[in-house]
């Protein structure tokens, strides 16, 4: 399910009124921050454009607006509010973006095992891609260039961060500072929708050739099997009370899964929703074990602010930069908790 906008940008840079996102609302991501902002925020960063390799800033994204092979996606989401992301987009977004939703566009369909947001099937993903004007490399052009952004601390841009990427185009950047900060930033936005592709018309914008690295996720059965290897490093990245089982506003079940480490998402971004610094990430992950490092989190999403982070965290702060096929060194548990709980 996909909207475009029609060029018409509007003056105005009003912040929407976002549902709470707290404990008081149970099915809620909590983003309490615990890492301040770094004292000199061009540490560790490319320029002040290209903080980091997969981040642009907005001021980059303003001028780029027009290049030809620039796609816009926005994941705004809410998940105690389904339809939040979508009004929200189709009341003011930024020039050019489309909309993909996180329930509809970004997962699967839901069974008894397997998870809260399961990921899509790839043909299936592979022509919301397409109709999203999203391209793949061929021998005649370059793949897209797929900014992403939301108003969550990356929370629900890095599944499509990661998804692009688990499909084989490495050629996808986040938002730093996401919505908010293209708002804080004075520039345009746009309410203006148009469908980017008629009911009757079999035009198609992009053309989306999914090439999976099937390596880069595991199941319940594989950590089943592998929880007891001494080199298995299981990364939970949902807030501390989650992890230990005081708190659980969506699963059934409480608690985590046997010898997993918490890392919370919340804290690879700043407050405002900018990410830290390389050598900040490096921290973060400094006492982390070597070994066969598997992320989950409560449905498969928020575990990707935690791929991106230990990506980051790999980085030479002293020359940053990264070819776009930059391998991942950690896997992705989809299902997570709420997939593992679903036996128990």
């Amino acid at each position: 399910m996909i909207v475009a906008f029609s060029p018409e940008p509007l003056p105005t840079s009003q912040k929407d009124g976002k549902p709470s996102e707290d404990r008081a609302d149970p099915q809620a991501i909590d983003q309490t921050d615990s890492l301040s902002q770094p004292a000199d925020p061009t540490i560790g960063r490319l320029s002040s454009d290209r903080p980091l390799p997969w981040i642009v800033s907005a001021a980059w994204l303003q001028t780029h607006l027009e290049d030809a092979d620039l796609v816009i996606v926005d994941c705004r989401f809410a998940l105690s509010h389904p339809d939040w992301g979508r009004q929200q987009y189709e009341t003011s977004h930024i020039p050019g973006a489309v909309y993909l939703d996180l329930n509809q566009d970004l997962s699967g369909t839901i069974h008894p095992h397997g998870g809260r947001h399961p990921l899509p099937e790839p043909h299936r993903f592979a022509q919301t891609l397409t109709e999203a004007g999203i391209h793949s490399a061929t021998s005649d052009s370059a793949a897209s260039l797929v900014v992403v952004y939301d108003d969550s601390r990356f929370a629900f841009a890095a599944r499509l961060w990661w998804l692009l990427r688990y499909h084989g185009h490495d050629r996808v950047v986040l938002l730093d500072g996401g919505w908010t900060g293209w708002l804080a930033a004075g520039y345009p936005v746009t309410p203006k929708l148009s469908s980017l592709q008629s009911q009757n018309s079999r035009q198609i914008r992009g053309q989306f050739i999914p090439q999976m690295r099937s390596d880069w996720v595991v199941d319940r059965d594989w950590i089943q099997a592998h929880l007891s290897a001494a080199d298995l490093v299981l990364i939970d990245s949902r807030e501390p009370e989650r992890y230990r089982g005081e708190y659980e506003p969506i699963d059934p079940v409480a608690g985590h899964i046997p010898g997993a480490v918490n890392y919370p998402w919340q804290t690879v971004t700043n407050g405002e929703g900018y990410i830290l610094s390389i050598e900040q990430q490096q921290q973060r992950w400094a006492e982390l074990p070597a070994g066969e490092r598997v992320v989950y989190c409560g449905s498969g999403v928020t575990a990707c602010v935690n791929l991106l982070s230990l990506a980051v965290s790999e980085l030479d702060p002293g020359d940053p930069e990264a070819t776009d096929s930059h391998p991942l060194s950690a896997k992705l548990y989809p299902g997570s908790w709420s997939d593992w709980c679903s036996y128990q």
